[in-house]
């Protein structure tokens, strides 16, 4: 399983960054996706998931109203917008996947590499 993230880089306080993430060598189509991020110094934390169809959507309280999951499977790949960015949102952003939402947040599914996101105020 591969997962390639893309779409970092600096932006002022309030501005917008769009990440990808291209997945391959899974079912894409029934695979959950999910995106994580660590900043310097700090654990490792969920920031939003996505099931299979894109029916259903969670997001970490601190990014709620903020930050937009979407998937196309046609494309295999799962998105991030994220808006009126924050410097606390600076973190490598790493996408992962699994065969479900819990198994996504659990952090025990699959990993790709990050991608910098930093904010600047």
């Amino acid at each position: 399983v591969q997962l390639q993230a893309c779409g970092g880089g600096l932006v002022q306080a309030g501005g917008s960054l769009r990440l990808s993430c291209a997945a391959s060598g899974l079912t894409f189509s029934s695979s959950s996706m999910g995106w994580f991020r660590q900043a310097p110094g700090k654990e490792r934390e969920f920031v939003s998931a996505i099931n299979w169809s894109g029916d259903n959507t969670y997001y970490r309280d601190s990014v709620k109203g903020r930050f937009t999951i979407s998937r196309d499977n046609a494309k295999n790949t799962v998105y991030l917008q994220m808006n009126s960015l924050k410097p606390e949102d600076t973190a490598v952003y790493s996408c992962a996947a699994g065969s479900s939402v819990a198994v996504v947040r659990g952090g025990v599914g699959y990993w790709g590499q990050g991608t910098q996101v930093t904010v600047s105020s």
